[in-house]
């Protein structure tokens, strides 16, 4: 487990304040996540802390873009650090912007990987359709196949960190403004409305016919909760009308962790959770979830 406290590719919620989401991976301690997972085997490995929050975007650069980009080269090196002692790295966030510091990790590594993206949302705004780009967490799943600025997406020449077409996306609205550009591009995009409506089967099927399959080496598991219904975790930055359950996100969570290499949890905001019942229902939903991963790998 590695906790990576960042709010770095969030926009502020308000003049003046920043982004909730760098107290997550307290919060879920707090909630009895850490304790659940080490008496199931699990050991910490540190924190990866962020620079300071800026709030300083400016056409052609990302709000906290130094910034980001040297935490993700400091993160991929905790991931890689793990991985060397044969463990499977649980990335505690934080926001989507820890995505690029898993791609650099996996691509330094030999192999080929893909990527699982579970999101309530494509993040998927990038230069080529859209001239609001500004912050990486709505902008990671661009970032990752290579379509965003080079320093973000190419980071030490290692862009794409993902293929496109070994690359999955499940838990976006029919209403998403990238489902059409994603639906074409990716391996496979599953929204939401399909995962309820056609079951967890048949979306972990479509999801592995992308990443696990010869020629790719593993995938990471990437986690966005606000693929969760608002009426079940409105503690996100963003929340949409139409996820999952809590049964329905920790039964797909269990058919895909335990062949995934790592996982990262990302967008959990506790300012938004006053009493902590909603880190504790991630709790509840993330130990059974992942408590396997990595174990079939």
């Amino acid at each position: 487990m590695i906790s990576a406290p960042t709010n770095l590719g969030l926009r502020p919620p308000a003049p003046t304040s920043v982004p909730g989401t760098a107290k997550a991976p307290e919060a879920l301690r707090e909630a009895g996540l850490y304790r659940r997972f080490a008496e199931r085997g699990a050991r910490e490995r540190g924190v990866v802390l962020p620079g300071r929050y800026a709030d300083d975007a400016e056409p052609g650069v990302l709000r906290n873009q130094a910034a980001i980009v040297e935490h993700a080269r400091r993160l991929a090196g905790r991931v890689e650090a793990v991985r060397a002692d044969g463990l499977a790295p649980l990335v505690i966030g934080g926001d989507c912007s820890l995505l690029v510091g898993a791609g650099v990790a996996l691509r330094r590594a030999p192999g080929r990987y893909g990527l699982v993206h579970l999101d309530g949302h494509t993040d998927f705004r990038h230069p080529g359709n859209s001239d609001q780009c500004a912050s990486l967490a709505g902008e990671d799943l661009a970032a990752a196949v290579g379509l965003h600025w080079p320093a973000v997406a190419d980071i030490d020449g290692l862009g794409p960190y993902f293929d496109p077409a070994d690359t999955a996306h499940a838990g976006c609205r029919d209403d998403d403004t990238a489902l059409a550009e994603t639906t074409a591009l990716l391996g496979t995009v599953v929204t939401a409305a399909r995962i309820r409506r056609q079951g967890v089967p048949e979306a972990t099927r479509l999801i592995l016919d992308v990443v696990d399959r010869d020629g790719l080496d593993g995938y990471w598991l990437h986690l966005d909760v606000d693929i969760l219904d608002p009426s079940v975790m409105p503690a996100v930055d963003s929340p949409d009308p139409g996820g999952l359950d809590a049964v329905e996100l920790a039964d797909l969570l269990a058919a895909l962790a335990p062949r995934a290499i790592g996982a990262q949890v990302t967008v959990f905001d506790p300012d938004l959770d006053p009493d902590g019942s909603r880190a504790r229902l991630l709790a509840d939903v993330l130990v059974p979830g992942l408590e396997a991963l990595g174990e079939r790998r």
